[in-house]
């Protein structure tokens, strides 16, 4: 009787499991993401997005940084939507609410909420050197968000701590339980690490360089930028102590050139279908 009870259960998890999946836009990857609905996720996100904005220093809108960030962000956003529009998942995009921020930080980092919220920091400015550069982080960051990285991570985050009701974890932003807040921050690219979650975020990484390459040479940004751009940035991470936060979850430096290298010829047919016109 115990032995059944254990295959039931385990039937019942791995049909969980089969019917949270969906396949990732351009990769065709399987992912878990029906733990958690989109709405749920951009709710979650929008709040979170407030929050951290009420504790920063933003760079004013009319200064050449941000809107330099505004006006890359705008052209990858359109790429994008036309790149999913084409493949009839326009839909994906409903409840999006794009914004694009730069705020004051010495910090080498930029990040992509789902529902679209990005924020640069300043500190990573000098090593995207210019549009292009900017554009292989903006592609990257949009990338994670499209891919709907974050769903797939709640997912896994919830799995991990036993958490069966994203309501759960909702409630627990607005009370300030520090579970939720620790889940809801990983998964959000703000705050701290969960165990157990950060071995797929490789994947993740690797899977947004691929996608990013495609939506910045799409919006008329040189792909080939993208190497190098990381090669920069490992060359800052070996000037620190603590390697910046876009390198931590990464593959090796040489690994992910090589990558971005391998996804180079596939890339520069979209810059030269889309982009350079």
């Amino acid at each position: 009787m115990k032995k059944n009870y254990r295959v039931l259960i385990g039937l019942v998890v791995l049909g969980t499991f089969v019917w949270a999946c969906q396949r990732v836009p351009l990769t065709g990857r399987k992912q878990m993401v029906g733990l958690v609905s989109g709405d749920q996720m951009m709710a979650m996100s929008f709040q979170q997005y407030k929050g951290f904005l009420d504790t920063v220093k933003q760079v004013p809108a009319n200064k050449a940084d941000a809107q330099m960030v505004a006006r890359v962000g705008e052209r990858i956003k359109k790429a994008a939507e036309d790149y999913l529009i084409q493949q009839n998942l326009g839909h994906m995009l409903d409840g999006y609410n794009w914004e694009f921020r730069t705020v004051e930080s010495k910090e080498l980092n930029a990040w992509c909420m789902p529902g679209g919220k990005v924020v640069f920091y300043t500190g990573i400015l000098p090593i995207c050197k210019s549009e292009d550069g900017i554009a292989v982080v903006m592609g990257h960051e949009v990338a994670h968000a499209i891919a709907e990285h974050g769903r797939e991570r709640m997912s896994r985050a919830m799995v991990a701590q036993g958490v069966t009701q994203v309501g759960a974890v909702a409630a627990g932003i607005y009370t300030g339980d520090q579970r939720a807040m620790e889940i809801a921050g990983q998964v959000l690219g703000v705050g701290t690490t969960l165990g157990g979650v950060l071995p797929n975020s490789r994947k993740q990484e690797s899977e947004a360089d691929k996608i990013g390459l495609i939506f910045m040479a799409m919006a008329g940004y040189q792909p080939k930028e993208a190497v190098a751009f990381w090669q920069r940035m490992a060359e800052a991470g070996k000037n620190s102590q603590k390697p910046p936060k876009l390198l931590s979850t990464h593959p090796a430096d040489a690994t992910r050139i090589a990558e971005l290298e391998k996804n180079m010829d596939k890339a520069m047919k979209y810059y030269y279908a889309y982009g350079s016109k």
